[in-house]
């Protein structure tokens, strides 16, 4: 079996076993872990797995690399999937069906793509006796999905000396195409990822007979605060890694750069545009209301969900400029609070991801970017990893790739993920 025919097996393999994670501590991963362990163990290389909490399972792995004496690295990728409602979609989410060429199921593109690659590739270096040029050590982890407190989390704070001697790693989201202009090809790679503050807003009033004055109603004064949160215009901040990657986008595509305003230079990167542009700025999506019991009883408190998402450096100005919006009666609760990361496109590793891209597509572009969302690369941070994206992606120009995640029909194109393991490979063999 080719590399390339073995990662579609093994991307079918993975989709096909649910590994659904539904947030508050719901989730399993146990029969998943377990095919990445047997998976590995059928080649000689042994894994071990840890559980965090019943079902909630992470694997590890260590592949020796020829010089020991170099920093190793972390590949990592989740193994748990968000839920899918199989009445919305067009196939079995958990099928793995191939149409249209391509590879349909809850986790093709977010990730068991990439955990395919991973397992792809150090398959074939066992059986070929290949040994990469520095140590690796592999790590699929749970619960990325819902805050990686049983994963990423989990193991960094109680087993951190799995990843002892690791100086670098790279997971998901990164390494994928984006056509551009007459048809040039950005290969965007994760250098960055903004911070998270979800927070629970709360306003208390005067509970009372719904048809009464009242003004002191809870409800009206949570909604006004959460109508002025979603229609606030938050201000343009450009961090190092957004400048570099429009002033590349304004190069490919012969458009003009100006640092003053970035968003017209948006339209050139098409779909992609909607997770770039939130890189541009804070933002701060109302997601979540509750109030009442009955039609006829104002309710004595009123609550919202915000998502607020903070650029590197600017955590402090989206909390206060929440705290601004809302005035002081209504109190803010913290539910989860994660970092923002921001590292340098440079030096070596990267240099051998640029190197691994523009040898399989000589065309391409490698550039950084700033990602909206998060990945495990937040909780190796805090070990002192340093973590970039890099799951490699060649796409169609039509395909609206960000609308996979988390989406409806999710797929991957065979031919993308053929090209990616190709250029995974040639990266982790030369970095």
């Amino acid at each position: 079996m080719t590399l390339e025919e073995e990662v579609v097996k093994i991307c079918q393999d993975l989709i096909r076993i649910p590994s659904v994670n539904f947030g508050e501590g719901k989730g399993d991963e146990k029969a998943v872990a377990e095919y990445v362990v047997a998976s590995l163990a059928e080649v000689g290389i042994p894994a071990k797995i840890y559980e965090s909490a019943p079902n909630r399972c992470n694997v590890i792995a260590n592949i020796e690399g020829s010089d020991p004496s170099r920093p190793g690295l972390v590949v990592h990728g989740h193994i748990d999937v968000v839920p899918a409602n199989a009445a919305d979609w067009s196939v079995d989410p958990f099928a793995a069906e191939i149409r249209d060429g391509m590879i349909w199921g809850r986790g093709a593109v977010d990730m068991k793509n990439t955990d395919a690659m991973i397992l792809a590739i150090i398959r074939k270096w066992a059986r070929t006796g290949y040994k990469p040029p520095r140590n690796i050590v592999l790590a699929f982890f749970a619960d990325e999905e819902a805050g990686m407190t049983y994963g990423s989390r989990w193991m960094a704070a109680n087993h951190p000396e799995v990843f002892a001697g690791c100086t670098e790693a790279i997971s998901e989201v990164g390494g994928f195409s984006v056509t551009v202009g007459d048809g040039k090809r950005l290969y965007f790679v994760e250098a960055a990822q903004k911070g998270i503050h979800w927070m629970r807003l709360t306003a208390a009033g005067r509970a009372g007979h719904g048809s009464m004055m009242n003004d002191e109603n809870a409800l009206t004064a949570i909604s006004e605060a959460v109508a002025k949160i979603g229609r606030f215009d938050w201000p343009q901040r450009y961090t190092k890694t957004v400048k570099v990657l429009f002033e590349r986008i304004a190069h490919a595509t012969g458009k003009p750069y100006n640092e003053a305003d970035l968003r017209p230079l948006l339209k050139e990167i098409g779909p992609t545009a909607r997770m770039i542009g939130a890189t541009l700025q804070n933002t701060a999506n109302p997601t979540m209301l509750e109030a009442g019991y009955k039609a006829n009883v104002i309710p004595g408190s009123a609550t919202a969900v915000i998502d607020g998402r903070f650029l590197p450096g600017y955590e402090e100005e989206l909390n206060e400029t929440i705290r601004s919006i809302i005035g002081p009666y209504i109190t803010i609760e913290t539910i989860s609070r994660d970092i923002a990361l921001e590292v340098e496109f440079e030096g070596d590793l990267v240099e051998a991801m640029c190197a691994a891209i523009t040898r399989h597509d000589p065309e391409g572009v490698p550039v950084p970017y700033l990602m909206s969302g998060g990945t495990d690369n937040k909780a190796l941070s805090e070990l002192g990893i340093i973590g970039y994206g890099f799951s490699p992606l060649k796409l169609p120009a039509d395909l609206d790739f960000m609308a996979l995640f988390h989406g409806v029909d999710e797929r991957v194109p065979i031919s993308g993920l053929e090209f990616g393991v190709n250029v995974l490979a040639d990266f982790l063999e030369n970095c």
